[in-house]
């Protein structure tokens, strides 16, 4: 089994900045893509942005300039850094890793971090 702990949710005023952290933990796992997603209520979950294992990045046309992400592959971390945030990305914000183990691949999710942004 492996463990998704999000951390670095808040509030924050329009034109401010979060980074959002995430950390990955086991045994006998190797990560491939590790991602963000988010989900605002009355919304279905989206895609934020993703990174391979190599760091080839996907964003979401919505967050494009204005949100980074990057990873650790000898932490297993990944970070999400926010920049110029708006009231239209207030959402429960989720970490999403890429797991294979052993014979198997699926996906492991975090709780969730909520990211409020006041206009």
């Amino acid at each position: 089994q492996v463990r998704v702990v999000e951390s670095g949710g808040g509030l924050v005023q329009a034109g401010g900045s979060l980074r959002l952290s995430c950390a990955a933990s086991g045994t006998r796992f190797r990560l491939n893509a590790m991602g963000w997603y988010r989900q605002a209520p009355g919304k279905q979950r989206e895609l934020v942005a993703t990174i391979l294992s190599g760091g080839d990045t996907n964003y979401a046309d919505s967050v494009k300039g204005r949100f980074t992400i990057s990873r650790d592959n000898a932490e297993s971390t990944v970070s999400l850094q926010m920049n110029g945030l708006q009231p239209e990305d207030t959402a429960v914000y989720y970490c999403a890793a890429d797991v294979t183990m052993d014979l198997w691949r699926t996906w492991f999710w975090g709780q969730g971090t909520q990211v409020t942004v006041s206009s």
